[in-house]
């Protein structure tokens, strides 16, 4: 298994238990952040820093990269000092942010002129699943490529699908989007009805847990929601980054998305009042301000 050479690129909230579970199951890693402050737990299991992403990539026979959006990964694999300045051919560079499934297909073909290969595998699992190595993997690209690392993806994650070609993990990850903010909204106003009619959120929490209306969402956002607990899972500013890529899809596709429209509106809302860092469970206090007749300024 550790016959690959990583570079990992990004240790955020997501990027860094992938890259430690990689080191946990043996596998050589080179590490870059554009913070070295948040690799250094990494650099202490084991990994090496490297000052750029050219740097990382130089001695790798996978480079993953897990940054926040289609501009950072493009200057990590295209810009100046990118992993496409010192990439051998041969080289596999796996994409786990979720980012512009267009762009994606862009840039796949500029690497694959220098016989790199570039795979779109976004995940769901918010940063739980990252630390449990519990991940949804959606892969999209050449599917030979795909089963050659899936011995990496394994290590991160304990669903791995393969999706079709370039582009088309990232745009699996949005529609996967799509339902996620939907099944938190349904969460979100559930509750806020239940509340506004007396009722008590606990008990309607275990009711409601049991029976049709039981999701994920509502069994890991719902105490959180009843407790006033809105640190971020997955937080207001990346769940409007992704509703921006897909309502720019969708477009592109002549899809109406009515529904998520209306949770991006609401979204913004929270942003606009300085929760951009909350959960997307703050959606909540939004529904309620809607219920107390307060005026949303945006």
């Amino acid at each position: 298994m550790s016959a690959f050479r990583i570079a990992f690129i990004g240790t955020g909230i997501m990027g860094k238990p992938m890259a430690l579970n990689l080191l946990k199951a043996g596998f050589p890693l080179t590490v870059h952040s554009r913070t070295k402050s948040k690799a250094q737990e990494i650099i202490k299991a084991g990994a090496r820093w490297a000052d750029s992403p050219a740097a990382a990539a130089q001695d790798a026979d996978v480079v993953i990269t897990c940054v926040p959006d289609t501009p950072d990964v493009r200057q990590v694999l295209l810009g100046k000092s990118g992993v496409i300045e010192s990439a051998h051919p041969g080289l596999i560079c796996i994409d786990m942010s979720t980012i512009s499934p267009s762009e994606t297909q862009q840039m796949a073909k500029i690497l694959a002129e220098k016989k790199i290969i570039l795979i779109d595998a976004p995940v769901s699992g918010g940063q739980i699943g990252a630390q449990q190595a519990k991940l949804s993997v959606m892969a999209g690209g050449p599917k030979e490529y795909v089963e050659k690392v899936r011995p990496i993806f394994e290590v991160m994650g304990r669903s791995i699908t393969y999706c079709g070609p370039s582009g088309f993990g990232q745009i699996t990850k949005l529609a996967n989007q799509v339902m996620v903010i939907h099944t938190i909204m349904s969460v979100a106003e559930g509750l806020a009805f239940a509340q506004r009619a007396g009722l008590d959120l606990d008990t309607t929490l275990a009711a409601t847990s049991a029976g049709a209306a039981g999701s994920h969402s509502l069994k890991a956002l719902g105490p959180k929601i009843i407790a006033g607990d809105f640190k971020p899972a997955f937080s207001v500013d990346l769940q409007l980054k992704d509703l921006k890529l897909v309502l720019e899809y969708a477009e592109k596709i002549n899809q109406p998305l009515p529904g998520t429209v209306l949770a991006k509106e609401l979204l913004s809302v929270l942003k606009t009042q300085g929760r951009g860092s909350d959960g997307t469970q703050a959606l909540f206090d939004v529904i309620k301000q809607l219920s107390a007749g307060k005026t949303l300024n945006r």
